[in-house]
């Protein structure tokens, strides 16, 4: 099996039957070997890129709170922070991961679970990829038909995404170098005009004083960061170093993810809740504002493109440009049908969070303190690790019950009645996030010693 460039080891040959690379762009099939082309520039641009969405400057409802009960702007902006700095963290640590093994995100949980067992995840993963990618297009088309001044046309709007997010996926490094090249520069003029504009306008403070709801704000903001976790290594597996891949996206998507959930605030609390009549209100805010709405594409680029990569652990040889165009028409014809996403937004980055926290937990833990210092298997015969299941529920059970996600009347009944049961009240310190991380950790190292015996192929890299 031919080895990774000098600068990034691998742990494992999940590359089984490698093949000549005639030109710089992703494999089509997962056994073969991934050239080394992103420098930290690459990766920089692209997390950047990636942490400033259209959902993201929609959904800063979340941090402000209910109408009513709204947090303080100061807490707002301290909870984004927070959340950002945590959820980055923890992309930058899987960022680091993939960069080293050379593997797909959802393949390197087969040196976690074993193969058969990295299904699970895998498909988790499935699923809320092609949830982002739906709310993307969505929001697309939202912002499209602002833009066009319309309520008309949604259609057209989703389907151009729709086309313009396949495209992309055929030649992902292809569309990573344009995103460093032109998009990023394109994105950052936007940022600015729109802080300058919506800044001097001054805007009001409706929680003034209020930090209650402070960690449910915090952990809004880490599921949306860490939602990116089980996608990070599909791109820094071509990193040229594992410094690169975690500097590189840490830095860039906490600046950007910073920048724009507290530009969204603004613009949340000047129009009282269209955040786009906010940019349009502004001299020539219709250009600035179509600049991110044709940006938003990457978004669902990688959402599109990381759902092939997870499916592509199911099915290794399948060709990934088939995969990407079967799930771009998917993605496309579910945003036709779904016209309003914000209720269900809410109750998605609950589940992200629990399910995602507690699995970001396992990994890093067992990588770092437990099997992972020895090699990880990520071959197709890599053997069920079975008790790696059970930090990773026990860390979901935690999570729901310290906040249950609202994805129905009764599961939240399940887990308010597992409360009252055990005679507990959730209180403002009991962040789901925190706990949700904390447990299955140390569940995972204790559980080292019975992982002794698993069978080291490679050593790790620095």
């Amino acid at each position: 099996m031919p080895q990774p460039s000098d600068a990034v080891h691998s742990d494992v040959a999940v590359l089984e039957r490698p093949r000549p690379v005639e030109r710089a762009e992703a494999p089509l099939v997962l056994d073969t070997a991934p050239p080394r082309t992103l420098s930290f520039r690459d990766q920089f641009a692209l997390w950047a890129n990636l942490g400033v969405s259209l959902i993201g400057f929609t959904s800063a409802a979340t941090v402000l709170g209910e109408p009513g009960a709204e947090l303080s702007f100061t807490a707002s902006v301290l909870a984004i922070v927070v959340g950002t700095v945590i959820g980055t963290a923890s992309l930058g640590v899987a960022a680091l991961i993939g960069a080293r093994t050379g593997a797909p995100a959802m393949a390197v949980l087969r040196g976690l679970f074993g193969t058969k067992l990295s299904y699970v995840p895998t498909v988790l993963n499935i699923a809320q990829c092609i949830g982002w990618g739906v709310f993307e297009l969505t929001v697309i088309a939202q912002g499209a038909q602002t833009v066009a001044g319309t309520a008309d046309y949604r259609w057209l709007f989703v389907l151009l995404a729709g086309a313009l997010t396949t495209a992309l996926t055929i030649w992902p490094l292809g569309s990573i170098a344009v995103l460093r090249r032109y998009v990023a520069a394109a994105v950052g003029v936007a940022m600015v005009y729109f802080t300058v504009q919506l800044g001097r306008q001054g805007f009001p403070d409706p929680g003034a004083g209020n930090w209650h709801g402070f960690l449910r704000a915090t952990d809004a903001i880490i599921a949306v960061s860490i939602s990116f976790v089980p996608l990070a290594a599909d791109y820094t597996r071509h990193s040229r170093t594992g410094k690169a891949s975690f500097w590189g996206s840490f830095s860039g998507y906490t600046i950007a993810q910073v920048w724009c959930y507290v530009l969204g605030l603004i613009a949340l609390l000047q129009s009282g809740g269209d955040v786009f009549s906010s940019f349009t209100g502004v001299a020539a805010g219709w250009l600035f504002l179509l600049v991110l709405v044709l940006r938003e594409s990457d978004q669902s680029f990688a959402n599109v493109y990381s759902t092939a990569m997870s499916i592509h652990n199911l099915f290794p040889r399948v060709d990934r440009r088939l995969l990407t165009g079967g799930i771009g028409l998917l993605v496309t014809a579910l945003a036709l049908q779904i016209t309003e996403f914000t209720a269900s937004y809410y109750a998605f980055l609950g589940l992200i969070g629990s399910v995602f926290v507690p699995l970001f937990a396992v990994l890093a833990v067992d990588y770092f303190l437990g099997a992972g210092r020895r090699g990880w298997d990520l071959s197709e015969q890599a053997p069920s690790r079975w008790l790696m299941l059970l930090p990773w529920a026990l860390g979901f059970a935690v999570y729901q019950f310290l906040s249950p996600s609202a994805i129905g009347s009764w599961w939240v009944d399940l887990w308010t009645g597992a409360q009252s049961a055990l005679g507990f009240t959730p209180q403002e310190w009991t962040s789901a996030s925190l706990f949700g991380f904390l447990v299955p950790a140390l569940a995972t190292w204790a559980l080292g010693p019975l992982n002794r015996t698993t069978k080291a192929t490679a050593p790790t890299a620095s």
